[in-house]
């Protein structure tokens, strides 16, 4: 499917809330444990999308929109979230999440983008030249991502008690991307 920004908008609007449903109130055993060694726990998934809120989709997106191929995105720091989640609980950060969000899709509607702006082109730091559509799209498909990797995190939890169920559990037989965000 091609990039739609009312589709995009409509899936980066519920992920707040789809994260809010699914870890409010969850005891820390379920949200504060990782995969193992270089992986995130679910407050510190949560922290990373806060953290790309502030530092990575609307400033990238003004960057390409204000300079086009002239300046490179600014570099994203994918472990940028620690200040955002070191002592606080998950319903903070849960809630600095939604408040972010709803901020960056504020700042994204008050841009008034046409059909015709979404083939405009930036300067990816690593990638080099990227669309509009495409960061638009990425955006929304890192919270899907971050939305399965949650899913596994907790499912990994129970990766014994489910003894030999775990055959028929696909969440249980991916693993290797946890840490790269």
């Amino acid at each position: 499917m091609e990039q739609n920004l009312e589709m995009t908008i409509a899936l980066l609007r519920r992920t707040p809330g789809a994260l809010d449903a699914l870890l409010r109130g969850l005891p820390r055993e379920w949200t504060e444990r990782n995969e193992g060694e270089g992986t995130w726990n679910a407050k510190e998934i949560v922290g990373h999308l806060a953290h790309a809120e502030v530092s990575d989709w609307m400033p990238r997106v003004k960057c390409l929109l204000e300079h086009g191929e002239s300046r490179p995105f600014a570099p994203f720091d994918r472990r940028g979230f620690a200040e955002i989640v070191e002592g606080r609980e998950l319903g903070a950060v849960l809630d600095d999440f939604a408040r972010l969000r709803a901020d960056s899709l504020a700042a994204l509607a008050a841009l008034g983008l046409k059909p015709a702006d979404m083939g405009r082109i930036g300067l990816h730091p690593a990638f080099g030249k990227v669309t509009l559509s495409q960061l638009l799209s990425t955006w929304a498909a890192h919270d899907a991502n971050h939305l399965h990797q949650l899913a596994r995190v907790l499912a990994h939890q129970y990766r014994q008690a489910v003894g030999p169920w775990s055959a028929f559990l696909g969440v249980m037989q991916c693993e290797g991307h946890s840490a790269a965000g």
